[in-house]
C-alpha cells in the first residue's frame, strides 16, 4: 500500500516526465503516481505509457484541455487516499530518500500542514522562490523600488525572497515554499481545502500558503532534502502566455488578502506597478522573438 501520493500535472514536459516519474517510482517509501495531463500537444503522455504502461502505481488522467495548475491538482484529490500527497513539478528530478526524509521531518512536527526542500537549479544554485516570506503589497512595493539594497540591515525592507541568506542548520517554518515540490498532510488540507482554482499559473502556492497559516499550520522548509528543478521547460515556447497568468495571478493575490488591509492609494499603486511590469515584460519577449526571427532569416 502506498505511503505518499505523488501528483503530477503535465503540460508538454516531454522526456523530463518520464525521468520524474520514474525518479518518484524509485524512492525508499512505497508510493503512487498520479499523472494529471492538461491536453499536452508533445509526446510526453505517449512516452510515459510505453515506459509505464504496465506499473500498476502509475495512474494517467488525460483532461483533454489546458485547466491549469490548480484545476489540474485538484481533479485527482478524490483518487487519492494517503495521508501525505506530494505536488511535484514534471520537470522536478528528487532522490530516492527524498520523500523518506521529508516525512521524517513533516511527522516531527505536528503543527505542519505542508512542507517544501531546497531546489536547486541546474548549475547547482538556489532556486529563487523555494524559501520566501510573503510578497505583501509592501514588501513587492519595495522589490519594484529595490529599496532593499538600500537597506539591508533593517528588517521592515527585507526583501520576500529569501534566496541568498545563510540556509538554516535544521528545518524551520518560514511563511512560504515554491509550488514545484509541496509534502501536504491530508488533514490540514481537509480542513484548508484544495488549490484555488481560480489561479490559472502561479500564485496559487503563495494563496494555499497564506491559507494553510490562517488556519493554524505552520510551513516546514526542510534544508538537507535538496532536488533540482529543471525550471521553465513546461513554458518556454509561450513566455507571453506565462507573464500574463503570472501578472494576473499577482493580482488576485493582492487583493484577495490585502485588499481591505492596505491604503487604497498603495493598492493602487501595487496594482499599476504589477500591469507596467507585465508590459515591459511582454514588450521585451515580443522584442527577443522579434529579433531571433530577423537574425534567422538573414542567415
Amino acid at each position: 500500500m502506498a505511503t505518499v501520493s505523488v501528483i503530477i500535472v503535465n503540460y508538454n514536459s516531454g522526456n523530463l516526465l518520464v525521468e520524474s516519474v520514474a525518479r518518484a517510482l524509485h524512492s525508499s517509501v512505497p508510493v503512487e503516481v498520479f499523472v494529471s495531463d492538461n491536453g499536452s500537444l508533445d509526446e510526453s503522455i505517449q512516452l510515459l505509457k510505453n515506459e509505464f504502461s504496465n506499473v500498476g502505481n502509475v495512474h494517467i488522467i488525460e483532461n483533454n484541455s489546458n485547466l491549469g495548475f490548480s484545476k489540474g491538482n485538484n481533479i485527482v484529490l478524490p483518487l487519492t487516499s494517503t495521508e501525505y500527497i506530494l505536488f511535484l513539478n514534471p520537470d522536478c528530478l528528487i532522490e530516492p530518500n527524498t520523500i523518506e526524509l521529508m516525512l521524517e521531518a513533516i511527522t516531527s512536527y505536528p503543527d505542519v500542514g505542508m512542507a517544501g526542500c531546497l531546489i536547486r537549479n541546474t548549475d547547482g544554485t538556489e532556486q529563487t522562490g523555494c524559501r520566501r516570506s510573503i510578497p505583501t503589497p509592501w514588501r513587492s512595493l519595495l522589490r519594484v523600488l529595490k529599496l532593499g539594497h538600500l537597506f539591508q540591515n533593517n528588517t521592515l525592507f527585507q526583501d520576500f525572497n529569501l534566496t541568498g541568506s545563510p540556509l538554516p542548520a535544521q528545518p524551520q517554518t518560514i511563511e512560504a515554499i515554491s509550488g514545484a515540490f509541496m509534502l501536504v498532510r491530508r488533514s490540514a488540507l481537509n480542513q484548508v481545502g484544495p488549490l484555488d482554482p481560480d489561479y490559472f499559473l502561479h500564485c496559487e502556492d503563495l494563496d494555499w500558503c497564506m491559507r494553510f497559516t490562517q488556519a493554524g499550520y505552520q510551513i516546514l522548509f526542510v534544508p538537507n532534502v535538496v532536488i533540482t528543478h529543471v525550471k521553465g521547460s513546461c513554458s518556454i515556447n509561450r513566455p507571453i502566455f506565462v507573464e500574463w497568468h503570472k501578472h494576473k495571478g499577482m493580482l488576485r493575490f493582492y487583493r484577495k488578502f490585502f485588499l481591505d488591509k492596505y491604503p487604497k492609494a498603495l493598492m493602487w499603486l501595487v496594482s499599476l506597478g504589477v500591469c507596467l511590469r507585465f508590459g515591459l515584460v511582454a514588450s521585451y519577449s515580443i522584442y527577443r522573438h522579434v529579433s531571433r526571427y530577423l537574425r534567422f532569416s538573414r542567415d
